[in-house]
This record gives C-alpha cells, sequence and structure tokens, in this order.
C-alpha cells in the first residue's frame, strides 16, 4: 500500500526535524505572539471566522474580475448542493461577520485582527502556497489618513520587533471613484492600439476592469504599462488632498517610503492609499505585506456605509525572510528540571514531584522510557534541560535530590520539601 502524503502546495510545521528553520513550530509561535501583542498594543482585538464560506461572499466582496476569484479559489458543493469555498483572503470574512454580528451598534470605530490560513488554488512556489496562513488588521469607522498611517506604521512596527531588516514600503493611491473613472478612460485610451499585445487574461479585464491590467505578472503586459498613464494625473481634489496628508503623516513618524503609481493591488475593493511591503530576500514573491483603504466595501454586502482600512502580511514570508536575513529564533522553552527514576518507587516520587513543580510554572520533564541511565542522560541532553534530578532508593530514604547541572556538572542538595522555593532561588540568582 503506498504511503500516503501531504497535498501539494501544503506543508508540515513541526516541534523539531524541519528541513528548513521557518517551519519549526517554535519560530511560528515568536513571530504571531509579537503579531498579536504590537496589535494590542495599537487597540485591536481578534476576530475569528470560519475557513469556509459561501462562495457569493467571495465573489461579491474580492471581486468577479480578481484572479483570486476567477482563478484561484477552492470551490466545492456541500451536501446541500450549495457553492462553498475555503477562504483566499481574511478580510471578506471579517467584513461578513461584522454585519451579521452588528458589531457597528457596539460604536463608532472597530479595530479587528485575524491570523489563520487561507487557501488559493494556485502553482506552489517559494513564498506561495496552497494553504498560507495570514495575520491581518482592519480599521473600521474612520476616513481620515492618520488611520491610514497608523495601519501602515503597525505592520512597519511588527517587521521592525522581528528583527526584519531591508524593507521598502511602496506607496500609491487608487483615488475615489470619480478619479479611477477620468483614469479607467485615459488608460483605455493607451491600451487600445496595444489590444493585441494584451495576455488573454488583460484583454477580457480590458473590457470588465482595466485597472486590473495594472497588477498583470505577464511579462509582455508589465512592459506595456510600464509607460501607462498615471493615477497620480486624474485624482479629485478630495482624492489628492487625502493622499498628501498621508504622506505627510508618514514623514512625521520616520516610515521610509516610496511613491509606485503602478500599484493597484489585486483585489476589486480597494479605494485611495494601497501600499506593500517588499524585501529583497524572497525572490520573485517579493510582497511579504500588503493592504490599502476599501471605503464602501460593507455597503456592498448590505452592511453600514462605513470607511475601512487593512492588510494582511503572509506569515511563511515573514518566516522565510527571517531565516534568509540569518535572524536568530528565539530559545525555545526548555525543561528546567529533567527527573530521572530508578525503580518503581522512585519513578512515582518522580511523577509527583515534576507535577508539582509544572504546577508551579517551572517547565519540568520526567523520563518514563529509557532503561538505561545513560539512554536517559541523553534523553535529558536532547531535551536541552537545564538541570537533571536522579531518584533511586538512597534519594527516597534521606527526602532528598541532587540537583545536577547539566552543562557545569555542579550539584546541589535539596530536600523533596523545599524543592519549589529552593528552584525559584536558583531561578532568580
Amino acid at each position: 500500500m503506498a504511503k500516503i502524503q501531504i497535498p501539494k502546495g501544503t506543508f508540515d510545521i513541526l516541534p523539531y526535524g524541519a528541513e528548513e528553520p521557518w517551519q519549526l513550530a517554535s519560530l511560528w509561535q515568536f513571530v504571531e505572539n509579537i503579531c498579536r501583542k504590537t496589535a494590542h498594543e495599537y487597540g485591536y482585538r481578534e476576530m475569528r471566522t470560519p475557513i469556509y464560506e459561501r462562495t457569493e461572499l467571495f465573489n461579491r466582496g474580492v471581486g468577479e474580475t480578481s484572479d483570486i476569484v476567477t482563478k484561484e479559489m477552492f470551490t466545492f458543493l456541500d451536501k446541500g448542493g450549495r457553492s462553498i469555498s475555503l477562504r483566499p483572503e481574511g478580510t471578506a470574512a471579517v467584513m461578513r461577520s461584522f454585519i451579521e454580528n452588528n458589531l457597528a451598534q457596539m460604536g463608532p470605530v472597530h479595530k479587528l485582527f485575524y491570523i489563520g490560513p487561507m487557501f488559493r488554488y494556485e502553482r506552489p512556489q517559494q513564498g506561495r502556497y496552497r494553504q498560507h496562513h495570514q495575520f491581518g488588521i482592519e480599521a473600521i469607522g474612520v476616513p481620515s489618513p492618520e488611520q491610514d498611517a497608523e495601519v501602515i506604521d503597525l505592520l512597519f512596527q511588527i517587521y521592525r520587533r522581528l528583527g526584519l531588516q531591508n524593507l521598502k514600503v511602496h506607496l500609491n493611491t487608487v483615488g475615489d471613484l470619480a478619479s479611477r473613472d477620468s483614469f479607467r478612460t485615459a488608460l483605455l485610451d493607451y491600451l487600445r492600439p496595444h489590444f493585441s499585445q494584451l495576455s488573454a487574461d488583460s484583454q477580457i479585464r480590458f473590457e470588465k476592469n482595466p485597472l486590473r491590467i495594472l497588477d498583470s505578472k505577464d511579462p509582455q503586459d508589465k512592459e506595456l504599462i510600464q509607460k501607462a498613464p498615471s493615477i497620480l494625473h486624474h485624482l479629485t481634489a478630495d482624492a489628492k488632498d487625502h493622499f498628501q496628508e498621508l504622506c505627510k503623516l508618514l514623514n512625521l513618524i520616520h516610515i521610509p517610503y516610496v511613491i509606485d503609481d503602478k500599484i493597484v493591488r489585486g483585489l476589486d475593493y480597494y479605494n485611495k492609499t494601497v501600499f506593500e511591503f517588499v524585501t529583497e530576500d524572497l525572490g520573485a514573491q517579493n510582497t511579504i505585506g500588503a493592504g490599502g483603504r476599501y471605503d464602501g466595501l460593507l455597503a456592498t454586502f448590505d452592511g453600514p456605509d462605513l470607511p475601512g482600512v487593512g492588510w494582511a502580511t503572509g506569515l511563511e514570508r515573514v518566516l522565510q525572510v527571517m531565516t534568509a536575513q540569518k535572524i536568530a529564533p528565539p530559545s525555545e522553552i526548555r525543561p528546567w528540571i529533567y527527573f530521572i527514576p530508578l525503580g518503581t518507587e522512585a519513578r512515582a516520587k518522580c511523577f509527583s514531584l515534576a507535577t508539582l513543580c509544572r504546577h508551579n510554572h517551572i517547565p519540568s520533564d520526567i523520563e518514563l522510557y529509557a532503561k538505561k541511565m545513560q539512554t536517559a542522560l541523553q534523553n535529558a541532553s536532547r531535551a536541552q534541560a537545564i538541570y537533571c534530578a536522579i531518584i533511586g532508593e538512597e534519594e527516597l530514604q534521606k527526602g532528598k535530590l541532587q540537583l545536577k547541572h547539566m552543562i557545569s556538572r555542579e550539584q546541589k542538595e535539596i530536600s523533596f520539601d523545599h524543592l519549589i522555593p529552593s528552584i525559584k532561588e536558583l531561578q532568580h540568582a
């Protein structure tokens, strides 16, 4: 019988033995903790949504002309004949939940974050997987550029606290509806003589949503759009003021950025601010986090017409950048004391003491497998225990154990009754 293997485009996150450093669970936990802690400090609260939703949610929210909807969604019929899709991104689900749970009644401003797996059926490569993980935030209720600057700063701070280097913020605006209508006309006038040179996908977008052509990855399309008109020359006064004020705010808080008028993002719901954080350490997939403003998105789901802005960052890409930049992973939590019993009575005593340590927040482990002392000591070393305690008949009679440091081999005799205060004294020494 053939061995069952993991599906293409997915990977395991392991406690040890991972082929790649970024696949170690301890590193994932470190990154997730930094994301959560930083978001909390900025006033954001966690929201969790199902990993699958009705397909119409993404058709309406992400956009029927986006690559995600047209090519990449995992969609199937459930047993009731309903079209269901695994979530390809997080914002649409958050909007659905926000409306369905009447969160707008809880106040004028809502700052939310989410974390979890997303699913896109695409060609697997470094930084791009069929199941990938995102950390994202949504700020709902505030239309001002200060809110845009806050969310950009939040993502910048997360990367900074993780130790990432050589990042660039690419910033643009896609304006308001009037700006896009004016730009659409100019873009169509430019592209029309080159229609036959466009890729098949871009020829379809030419009719449905020409701004999507600016997001094309086709080499010939990318060459054509280099000389395309700039949306920055088609902004209304309001859209221009918003963008200029955002740039001033980013300068004020010392966030480095470059203006890139070709950024439109791959989702149809963006307006005004759009941005990407890029790195040179991931090859072709060089964007590690991106987002923008989506005023009016809630209204497309028949919810309240509230402004919003947010972003998402791919955790795999963040972890791979950390690996490429040789950012040392944090030390794993390891046993502070490793108990090795000699005999049945000692086994019970070790179990009792290990449990007592754990109840007092002292990481502990007990040898329950090895039959030879040498193997037990090897297991303690493999677990990277700080101290080792061997308990046999003599220790049971005396009511004391020898606490031996695994590196220095220094020993300290401690009575069973005073084990916890003695360990805490050593921990703070």
